[in-house]
């Protein structure tokens, strides 16, 4: 049986995204700070520059909105943490593509969090998280991370998927292989015939009818994320590289780049609820290449 998240619920929601977008962007300036190595050393560590910005709505009523957060650093070439809690009504064409939206006459609301990273080093893998709560007639918890290297790297594949194991395993034994079946699955690219990445986990329309237990679980991918990744970050990011390195690593961000703009929901949902084009495109690469 499934249940209707309440307005508590839903700010219980959207206080915890943001609360998580604040301690990443510390643990990132960190980084940013520790660096030792690479051509990059003597630069001046990254910060986050934040920019807010509002939803607009056909009616000119209170759309939401949200709040940028982007660093271009010396360990990070882009990343980008955004933050979000928008409603309002979904255009006619776009109901039927989102569960329970025709029943609700297209009426929404939905908050979450969503961070890429792209990386100065070929050597320390891009990584992609989001968390999301929406509500139309019906109401889901979703979200993931998966891990993009350019080269990857059996020691970071095993501690990442390690971590997503037992972070999965304390809240149902069946969650993980379901989900990282799901991520390998959605973060396919047809068109080359291969899985973006090394793959991570992926869920959707979450709603075992306890919004406790659901949103437990939905909080504790966020904090296995934070005290993961930044140790596969440590573990490389001092390591010189060689122009071959850059270019391969360019074209290798060709494939993020492809999905993203061909077959990520998150991006067509975005620019269908009148988001903001920038933080809906935060998630490009700074630098890529084709050939």
């Amino acid at each position: 049986m499934t249940v209707h998240f309440n307005d508590l619920q839903k700010r219980h929601a959207a206080d915890f995204f943001l609360n998580l977008r604040d301690r990443i962007c510390t643990e990132f300036e960190a980084i940013e700070t520790e660096l030792e190595g690479t051509i990059h050393k003597n630069k001046a560590p990254g910060r986050f520059e934040r920019t807010t910005w509002n939803r607009p709505s056909d009616d000119s009523s209170d759309g939401g909105g949200g709040e940028m957060s982007v660093m271009k650093g010396r360990v990070f070439e882009k990343v980008g943490v955004n933050i979000s809690t928008v409603h309002g009504t979904f255009n006619p064409e776009f109901r039927d593509k989102i569960p329970g939206a025709i029943d609700s006459h297209g009426a929404f609301f939905a908050t979450g969090i969503s961070l890429v990273a792209h990386m100065q080093s070929p050597f320390v893998p891009a990584v992609h998280m989001n968390l999301r709560m929406i509500t139309t007639s019906k109401s889901w918890l979703g979200g993931g991370t998966d891990l993009n290297p350019v080269y990857p790297n059996e020691d970071d594949t095993k501690t990442f998927h390690a971590d997503l194991k037992e972070s999965c395993d304390r809240h149902n034994p069946g969650y993980y292989a379901h989900f990282k079946d799901w991520c390998d699955r959605y973060f396919f690219l047809p068109h080359r015939n291969e899985i973006r990445g090394v793959g991570g986990i992926f869920f959707d329309e979450l709603n075992t009818g306890n919004f406790d237990t659901d949103f437990a679980f939905q909080k504790d991918v966020g904090e296995t994320f934070l005290a993961t990744y930044p140790g596969i970050v440590r573990r490389h990011m001092n390591r010189e590289w060689t122009p071959e390195n850059r270019e391969h690593q360019l074209i290798r961000r060709g494939r993020y780049a492809e999905f993203n703009l061909l077959y990520d929901r998150g991006t067509v949902f975005g620019l269908k609820t009148n988001g903001n084009t920038e933080a809906i495109l935060m998630s490009m690469p700074p630098e890529v290449k084709w050939g």
